[in-house]
């Protein structure tokens, strides 16, 4: 359950951090082979979760266990992925003790 918390958490974040409307036509755009191929030999990311953004996106995060890079992409029906945020140190948390006074 937390783990789920922490990654809407992280996703939402990523999201609040895009840039704005008018700034978005310098947004990365391309066909999704073509972006998943770049992801993978350039950067050595691999896909690592999905998620589906209303009824018609779909919400990806591509990261790298070797570098720490992340990207998270959104695809249309169409096939297009656009980066929506992308950058390094990224962090997965398998679980998270919880420590205090049980009640």
């Amino acid at each position: 359950m937390f783990k789920r918390v922490v990654t809407s958490a992280l996703i939402f974040g990523a999201a609040a951090l895009a840039p704005p409307a008018n700034a978005q036509q310098h947004t990365k755009c391309l066909d999704r082979d073509t972006m998943v191929q770049i992801l993978e030999t350039r950067y050595n990311e691999t896909l690592s979760s999905v998620g589906l953004q209303g009824s018609s996106q779909l919400l990806e995060i591509w990261r790298s266990e070797a570098s720490g890079s992340f990207t998270v992409l959104i695809t249309n029906p169409e096939g297009t992925s656009c980066i929506v945020a992308s950058g390094q140190n990224w962090l997965t948390f398998e679980s998270i003790e919880k420590v205090g006074i049980a009640s």
